[in-house]
Formats: structure tokens, sequence, C-alpha cells
């Protein structure tokens, strides 16, 4: 088997054990005591990636080969994993919330730093292999997000929406990766004038871009849009099942297949990036950020709009529109950073950028979203004609037009505060 399909292998997997439970979770959580704290299992996410992708990496870099360090990780989560959701189908309706989360916990803290780790694997490996990685990575890489889409399919197909046995699912398929990461290609481990501190390795030494007005507005306003990255991984597939405590809406498709309808937003993400090219080219990179900022908009707006039923066009339009939103904001704001800083803290520039982004904001987003939740919406038992089901109903429209609000001011404002001539792409320029 060539090089370029054993990462596709891996890449699959990789994104896979995350759509298991990503966009669902929140399904299970709810029904059993724990639907007060969606926003906390999300927002761990963000807290552990400020620190264990830099600490496992330097451990990658300096003792351990990174196929190795990949393999490991995803042991460790994998076995969380399975043991959070054993736990859960042997607790029932009496689990508790400490133990489920620390293993949740332990799970994510393990596999975040998969994420940084499988791509240093992926780019030795096309390194050895004599290939381009700039060419030869991108299409590898969709097939991340294929992963992630198929094992969110599955989940919804066999039930699991509502169950532990989803994260038993993730968990099997990241000890299939743990086994496989060992038979990838060796990784080099630095020689000590290569290696980072720990400090380098987080970005702490980008932190003197905030010295420039214009970087430290940017990243200001990363932040501030990062806030956004995560709710509707967390609430969408609960919202759109709430509305299965309505008659006329009980028996729709979305209502019986959430999963599937929210995996439109990752099908839009994989196509939306063939767009990023063009749209550069055309307008440049701060018209492309407040494309992207007028997406979340429309966005949490659309969803507050819509229903599965004669409404469904608007949720299915949200979804494409996510797209949009989630890659024009990373991938233009990777570009500029890439463009307007030295090359000397280039690597670390693009740390602060994704701790300022998926750490800080997207767990400040996520935790603030579960309070506005909580204030207009909660879980109640509804009898519906196919049982008794626990659905989070309220106010969802004021709820996502809040949401959509704050991602209109963050917009208004970038306007008139970032003031970043951009009509050159990177490649122009």
């Amino acid at each position: 088997m060539n090089i370029k399909a054993r990462l596709i292998i891996m890449n699959f997997l990789q994104f896979a054990i995350w759509g298991a439970y990503l966009t669902c979770m929140g399904r299970y959580l709810g029904p059993h005591g724990m639907g007060h704290h969606i926003g906390l299992f999300y927002s761990i996410q963000g807290i552990v990636s400020i620190f264990m992708p830099a600490l496992l990496c330097i451990v990658a870099d300096r003792w351990i080969p990174a196929q190795k360090m990949l393999g490991i990780s995803h042991a460790i989560s994998g076995a969380a994993m399975i043991s959070a959701g054993a736990y859960g189908l042997a607790a029932g309706s009496a689990v508790q919330f400490g133990t489920f989360f620390t293993l949740y916990t332990i799970g994510v803290a393990f596999y975040m730093p998969t994420i940084a780790l499988s791509n240093a694997v992926a780019y030795n490996a096309l390194d050895k292999a004599g290939l381009d990685t700039v060419k030869a990575f991108p299409p590898i890489r969709v097939f991340g997000t294929i992963g992630f889409i198929c094992s969110m399919w599955m989940v919804d197909i066999l039930g699991f929406q509502e169950s532990a046995k989803q994260f038993i699912f993730s968990g099997g398929i990241g000890m299939a990766l743990a086994v496989y990461s060992f038979t990838l290609p060796n990784c080099p481990i630095l020689k000590s004038d290569e290696r980072k501190s720990f400090a380098e390795a987080l970005g702490l030494n980008a932190f003197s871009l905030f010295k420039e007005r214009k970087m430290a507005v940017f990243f200001v306003f990363s932040m501030m849009l990062g806030v956004s990255l995560q709710i509707t991984n967390g609430f969408a597939n609960p919202f759109i099942a709430s509305f299965g405590a309505e008659p006329q809406y009980a028996d729709t498709f979305g209502v019986q297949h959430a999963n599937i309808i929210v995996s439109l937003s990752q099908i839009s993400e994989t196509l939306c990036i063939l767009l990023i090219p063009f749209c550069l080219k055309r307008f440049g990179i701060k018209k492309v950020m407040l494309i992207a900022m007028f997406a979340w908009v429309l966005r949490f707006g659309l969803f507050g709009f819509g229903n599965p039923g004669p409404g469904v066009w608007l949720l299915i339009l949200s979804c494409i529109v996510y797209g949009v939103a989630f890659d024009f904001f990373n991938i233009s704001g990777s570009l500029f950073v890439d463009k307007e800083t030295d090359i000397s803290i280039r690597s670390s520039a693009q740390g602060l950028f994704m701790l300022m982004t998926n750490g800080i904001g997207a767990t400040i987003g996520t935790l603030v979203a579960q309070m506005v939740v909580n204030h207009f919406c909660s879980w109640q038992v509804v009898e519906t004609a196919a049982g008794t089901r626990h659905l989070l109903v309220g106010d969802w429209p004021t709820v996502w037009f809040i949401f959509a609000g704050y991602a209109l001011v963050v917009a208004v404002a970038f306007i008139f505060a970032f003031k970043e001539k951009d009509e050159k792409t990177p490649s122009e320029s």
C-alpha cells in the first residue's frame, strides 16, 4: 500500500473518532442529568488544547517518535472513552457527573494532541517519500472530514445518539488507530539544538506580536470569533431533536435523524475549502474574514427561523453557510498570520492563533452558550407518539438570535477596528 493510502486511512480514523460523539453527546448528557453541563463538556476540549498538544509534542520531539506517541495517546484516549461509555451504560440513569466527566476528560486530553501529532506524522512520511506536502496533504486531509461525517452517520443509523454507546464506538475506533499508528513510518527525534522550549511550543514567544496594534486587534478578534466555533457542535443536535415535542414535527426526518442533518455542515466544510483560493484572489484576506463573520450571523439566525418541517430548508441553508463560516475564518486567518509575521516566530504565531480561537475563545463561548441555553431552555420528559423522550425544549429562536446578534456585533466592530489593507493575497504580494 502506498504512503498516500496509508495516510488517508490514518486521517479517516483520526476524525472518525471525534465525529462519533462531538455533535450528539448532548443528546446523551441531557436525559442522564448532565444537560446543564453540556458547555463544560465542550469547553474542556479548549482547556486541554491550551497545554496538552504542546506537552505531548515536546515528548515526541525529544524522546518518543511521533508515530509511537500518536499510538500511545490514542490507546489512552480510546481506553478512557470506552470506560466512560461502559460506565454510562452500567450506571444507567444513576450515572454520576464526576465519574463520567473525569473519564471523558482523560479521553479528550489525550485525543486533542493527536490532531497535531497526526499532522506531524503525515508531513514526515510525505517528505520521506519525496512528495510536496503543500500539494499532497490537503487531498489526504479531506478524508479526515469524510471520516468525521461517516462516523456521525453510523452513530445516527445505529441509534446511538442518546446512548453512551457513542463513546464506546469512538473509543473502539481510537484503539484501532492506536495499533495502526505503530505501523506508520518512523519520525526522527530532534537533535538538542533543534528542540523547542515548552514556552516556544505553546507559542508564548509570539505574544510579542501584541506590541503591534494591527496584530493585537487581529488576535483579539480571533478570540472573539472563536467564541462561536463550538456552539452549534454542542447544541444544534439537541435543538433539532427538540421539535419532537411538537406533534407536527415528531415524525420528520430531521427529528428522527438530527445527526445526519447536522452532518451537512461538515459536507459543506469539505466543499467550501475549494472556494478559498478564488475568494482570496478576488476579495483579499480581510474581506474573506468578514464574509466568514457574517456567515456566522446567518448560521445562527437561520437556525432561529428554521424547523424540521416546512422550514427545513432554512436548517439546510444554515448547514451550507457553516462551511463558509468555519473554513473562511480558520484558513484565511492562518494565511494572514503567515503573511504578517517574521519567519523566526511564524510557527509560534500559528500556535497563538489556535490558542486564541480554539483554546480561549471556544472555551469562553461554550460556557457562555450553556448559560444562555440554560436560561431559555430546559430538559423535559415529553410524551410522544414514539414513547417517552427527554428533550431540550424552550425558546430556541431567542437563543439563536442572541448568538447571531453577538456575531453581528463582532463583524461590525471588525470593520472599523481592523485597518489592514488586504487587497493582495500572500501569493500576490
